[in-house]
């Protein structure tokens, strides 16, 4: 394992693509010091900034307060990347394979255009989450992301396949454009949801504004999302999908495209309160 402590702040952005197992699992003691980062205009080594242990490996451990620190796990394809603490923007950009957990706060952009691998983020995300950048056609085509806290504007813009799943609240704009893959809201989300979507799915299991440009088509139980429960336990999550508590209600849109989307919004079984001849076995007298 090669362990990375920070030692001092950056006073601006630290560009760190090279914090990734790709680079560092050939390199010797040596040659991880002396790797390169950029501060600012000016090129640095890995040891202006963090205290090395180890060498050659494909698992990354980092400490401290990174949230000035980017590109964390850029193009990442093996191996695996520890964060104790927060993380800066751009985490795990562009990433195929391999896995990244953060134990704090994550920038904007995790996962932008990710083809595969997964991503944990514990506490909160900033905006763009697997999101595609300014320009670019298609956002993630593959991989999870998971955060446990809530998420900034536009989550999976332009997504076209992988899962991304928001423990609480997402602000405006999730699913902005996107066109395939499924975003699981566990926490709901701000306004706009699903705008301009042409395929995928949304799940929310909060009620949520939906757009005046979604149908409503059903309420139902989908078998489908009985998978996704499935496969979301084994990262601790529950997803609704008891026949007996709820079931879904269902729009489809964003017709103003038109599009082929869907918005699945968990409605739970409300249990009325008991009449007052139910709760005594007796009508009430009269008065």
């Amino acid at each position: 394992m090669i362990r990375l402590t920070l030692k001092r702040q950056p006073k601006v952005p630290l560009e760190a693509e090279v914090l990734t197992p790709d680079i560092f699992r050939q390199l010797s003691h040596a040659e991880i010091r002396a790797a390169k980062l950029y501060h600012g205009k000016r090129t640095c080594r890995v040891d202006d900034f963090f205290e090395v242990e180890g060498q050659a490996s494909e698992t990354l451990h980092l400490c401290g307060d990174l949230s000035r620190v980017r590109w964390i796990g850029r193009s990442l394809s093996r191996g695996a990347i520890h964060v104790e603490g927060n993380v800066g923007m751009h985490l795990g950009a562009h990433m195929s394979g391999g896995t990244i957990e953060v134990t704090g706060d994550a920038g904007d952009w995790v996962g932008a255009e990710m083809t595969g691998g997964l991503i944990r983020v514990h506490g909160n995300a900033g905006g763009q989450v697997g999101a595609g950048y300014r320009g670019s056609l298609s956002g993630m085509r593959g991989g999870t992301i998971l955060v446990s806290g809530t998420a900034g504007l536009e989550v999976g813009l332009r997504m076209r396949r992988g899962t991304i799943v928001i423990g609480k609240l997402a602000r405006d704009f999730a699913g902005l454009q996107m066109k395939g893959g499924t975003i699981v809201l566990l926490g709901g989300a701000e306004e706009r949801t699903g705008a301009w979507m042409s395929r995928g799915t949304i799940i929310s299991c909060k009620p949520i504004a939906v757009m005046p440009t979604f149908r409503r088509a059903c309420e139902y139980a989908p078998i489908f999302i009985n998978v996704y429960a499935q496969h979301l336990t084994r990262f601790g999550i529950s997803l609704p999908c008891d026949s007996a508590q709820g079931s879904f209600s269902r729009f489809t849109g964003d017709h103003a495209i038109p599009g082929k989307g869907e918005v699945l919004v968990w409605q739970p079984i409300s249990v009325e309160p008991p009449t007052f001849a139910e709760a005594t076995g007796s009508c009430p007298a009269a008065i």
